[in-house]
């Protein structure tokens, strides 16, 4: 498994917003310069993140990117699920996948568990974590 530059870039645009959220909106050039990621690109990460809600803009004086909630309350799961879908390892662990095996795979339950746990280490790692770490 191989976590995607938009879920990683993501991330780190999340903490920059995050870092910054008291002094001002974070303009989207400036989280480009600070984090090294392409302007270009950055504004696909910025549109999933507002798609999903984690970030609102505000126009205007004062302009740029908040937080539409606290760092605590917003996961890695959350931020990887602007840019995925459900986190699924192998097919059969994908709610919308139908395994003509499942009763007789060997291998099922572990794949599952392997599964859960990854999910549940994102679901329980916060923004205000991973600020708080760095």
């Amino acid at each position: 498994m191989k976590i995607n530059t938009k879920v990683r870039y993501g991330l780190r645009a999340m903490i920059d917003i995050a870092q910054h959220q008291g002094m001002d909106s974070t303009l989207q050039k400036v989280i480009a310069e600070r984090q090294e990621i392409p302007i270009k690109f950055l504004d696909i990460i910025i549109t999933g993140l507002k798609n999903s809600g984690l970030i609102l803009s505000k126009a205007g004086k004062g302009s740029g990117y908040r937080l539409t909630r606290n760092p605590d309350q917003i996961s890695v799961y959350d931020i990887y699920r602007s840019f995925e879908a459900e986190l699924a390892l192998v097919n059969c662990s994908c709610p919308s996948m139908e395994c003509k095996r499942k009763d007789i795979c060997p291998t099922k339950d572990y794949w599952f568990e392997l599964n859960h746990q990854l999910k549940q280490l994102m679901e329980n790692k916060t923004l205000a974590q991973l600020m708080n770490e760095n």
